[in-house]
């Protein structure tokens, strides 16, 4: 029997329940043997695979690649990971350049196929310990989705505070990330007509209301601890106010629907 995650009534007090007991979930589900064995394997095998060809062509290894990225629903997408993987990141027309949703980036950019680079054995350990943290998300996700889309904007969220790249960049890929872009909503108190602006106008929103949370309207702010607890705080307090049962649903829906592959992410946007 699989370890089911503990999260006691959900929301923020299971929040609060995950950041005291999460590495200890954690070393329970990857003590499980499947999972431990999904580790060693993806330790033994995944630095010395040279070919995005080959990576894909090994389940294993894929599903644990993609996991880790959080793009475990293009577990069938073959031909599509591959080209990802294989695109010139020196070329702002390769596809994972232009795909909207930069997980993939990452992902390219992590492997270093394109390159001629290739994985080596720091990035087999840093993804079968990834692919770990996933699967306990994939697990909270069955109890309350909404724990899972924190657990998520946690960690990427805090990635694109620290980014290099210009605020309206970093801002845009938060808007074309459906989990984040609900999670940022959420925590903002912005309406349902918000996605009915025009992109500038949502852009300017985001600013003016993160400003009048942290006194910035960068993303920058998200690389603060206390601040990245503010919006997640936030974010699950005021999803409390709908049913429960249907607010958990709605994320569900949106973690399983979030493809992502839009070559511009949102309307009139052309990613850089």
């Amino acid at each position: 029997m699989s370890f089911q995650p503990v999260v006691g009534q959900g929301g923020y007090a299971g929040w609060r329940l995950l950041q005291r007991t999460g590495d200890l979930q954690r070393s329970l589900v990857a003590r499980e043997p499947a999972v431990a064995r999904d580790v060693a394997y993806v330790r033994e095998r995944l630095g010395s695979t040279g070919t995005a060809e080959a990576l894909v062509a090994d389940y294993r290894l894929r599903n644990a690649a993609l996991s880790a990225f959080g793009l475990e629903d293009d577990i069938n997408n073959r031909f599509f990971i591959r080209k990802v993987l294989e695109s010139d990141l020196s070329d702002p027309k390769s596809l994972a350049n232009r795909l909207g949703d930069k997980r993939y980036l990452a992902l390219a950019q992590a492997f270093g196929f394109g390159s001629g680079a290739g994985p080596d054995q720091q990035l087999a350990n840093e993804v079968a310990e990834r692919h770990v943290a996933a699967e306990l998300e994939r697990r909270v996700g069955t109890v309350d989705g909404n724990l899972r889309l924190a657990m998520n904007a946690q960690r990427e969220l805090a990635k694109i505070g620290d980014s290099a790249a210009s605020d309206n960049i970093r801002w845009y890929n938060i808007l074309g990330s459906a989990p984040l872009r609900k999670v940022i909503e959420g925590a903002l108190g912005l309406t349902s007509d918000f996605t009915n602006f025009p992109v500038e106008k949502q852009l300017e929103q985001l600013k003016q209301r993160t400003a009048g949370m942290f006194g910035s309207g960068s993303p920058s702010v998200f690389a603060e601890p206390a601040n990245l607890e503010k919006i997640i705080q936030r974010f699950l307090i005021r999803a409390e106010t709908v049913s429960p049962a249907q607010s958990s649903y709605n994320a569900a829906l949106l973690l399983l629907s979030n493809a992502g592959r839009s070559a511009t992410g949102l309307p009139g946007y052309r990613y850089g």
